[in-house]
């Protein structure tokens, strides 16, 4: 028996593997950057090393006026979302910015992009969006690029089934728009049963639904060992959170998830008309690598300011030690004194810092814990952000 489940997790690590390697996963970044930058504080002297996801946060830090910002992705088309938005604020204006990543569609997008954008981005790039410009198109089932990718298709498989409940879309459209946390209350609990219903809990725990999403097998099992319910179970206490205890009228993140578009009231901070001139005056300062960030730092070796590392750490301390152990290593060799990092976790505790790390560091707990319960997506269980001593 033990055999045979090795042999399955290792078929679905094939696949988590696969599905990560050829497609765009994240159409939008899922780490609130208001929490981020409470925690991390950017100033003029910042030099920023995190992962790319698609971009959104990397632009939004730019409003603290960092130096630079050092954005890595293995993943090509996650950089490559990112180029885009770049040559947007750098060549284009901020009403065609709005209609490819604001509305998520947009008819004229081709031209646009064969006149104004293709021959100013980078070769990869625009070899990626040559084949995938049709997720702006507004053609075929998916009308929205937040419903391509993979995470976008769960997201669209996700508004279908609403859809095909015109009561409880309706009753979710309602909750989007409430005015305080008593009236976002009662609109939930009104829905939450009709939601996440036995078929949703079904799905949300099997491993290809979790793959979409982009959540592998690692950091299912963390979910699993705490929840009776596994994923479905963490998810419904997120969903709670978010929609009970934090008031919703400027939660883009699930307003994009739910409906495919954002509105200029609820919207990210690089979509806002006010801050356009602002970041394509610094948008050169990101700089985009595709590989890892270990190969970064052993190319780039620089006393770096902050680390932003998303959840990835979640997935070397359950698949390559070695690989975890090497990227602490380089990390705090490329530290100066007070350097912040900050990582998040399906755990909710983190055990597999090196202690060699460790002995490096000091964590925060007081804002990191208030930041954490205000947190506008909701999607993770821990959040640590450490202080190179």
């Amino acid at each position: 028996m033990l055999k045979i489940k090795k042999s399955l997790n290792k078929v679905r690590d094939r696949v988590f593997k696969n599905v990560h390697s050829n497609n765009l996963i994240y159409n939008m970044c899922w780490e609130d950057p208001r929490c981020d930058r409470e925690l991390l504080g950017f100033d003029q002297q910042s030099e920023v090393v995190m992962i790319t996801s698609a971009g959104c946060n990397a632009l939004d830090y730019l409003l603290d006026d960092p130096a630079a910002v050092h954005t890595i992705d293995m993943n090509p088309r996650q950089n490559a979302v990112l180029d885009l938005k770049k040559t947007l604020f750098q060549h284009g204006d901020y009403e065609h910015l709005w209609k490819f990543f604001g509305e998520g569609q947009y008819d004229e997008a081709p031209k646009y992009y064969e006149q104004q954008l293709k021959a100013k981005l980078p070769a990869y790039a625009s070899e990626i969006w040559d084949k995938k410009l049709s997720y702006f198109t507004n053609k075929g089932l998916k009308k929205s690029f937040y419903f391509r990718g993979t995470s976008g298709s769960f997201a669209w498989l996700f508004n279908q089934y609403m859809r095909s409940r015109p009561k409880v879309y309706k009753g979710t459209l309602d909750l989007l728009e409430a005015k305080t946390l008593e009236e976002q209350t009662k609109l939930y609990n009104a829905v939450e049963s009709k939601i996440i219903t036995f078929l949703v809990r079904w799905l949300m725990n099997r491993h290809l639904t979790l793959t979409l999403l982009g959540v592998p097998r690692a950091q299912r099992q963390l979910i699993m060992d705490k929840y009776d319910d596994g994923v479905a179970g963490f998810a419904q206490e997120c969903l709670r959170q978010v929609f009970t205890q934090i008031p919703i009228h400027d939660n883009y993140f699930w307003r994009a998830y739910i409906t495919g578009k954002y509105t200029p009231e609820c919207s990210p901070n690089y979509l806002k008309a006010e801050n356009f001139d602002t970041l394509s005056q610094r948008v050169d300062r990101i700089h985009l690598y595709t590989t890892t960030i270990s190969d970064f730092l052993k190319k780039n070796p620089k006393p770096y300011s902050h680390y932003i590392l998303l959840d990835h750490q979640d997935w070397l301390a359950a698949n390559n030690v070695p690989a975890l152990e090497e990227e602490w290593d380089l990390i705090l060799k490329n530290s100066r004194p007070g350097t912040k990092i900050l990582l998040r976790s399906a755990a909710p505790e983190v055990t597999f810092i090196p202690e060699f790390a460790k002995k490096r560091l000091v964590f925060e707990q007081e804002v990191t814990q208030r930041t954490h319960k205000i947190d506008r997506v909701g999607t993770y269980a821990s959040v640590y952000m450490g202080i190179v001593q």
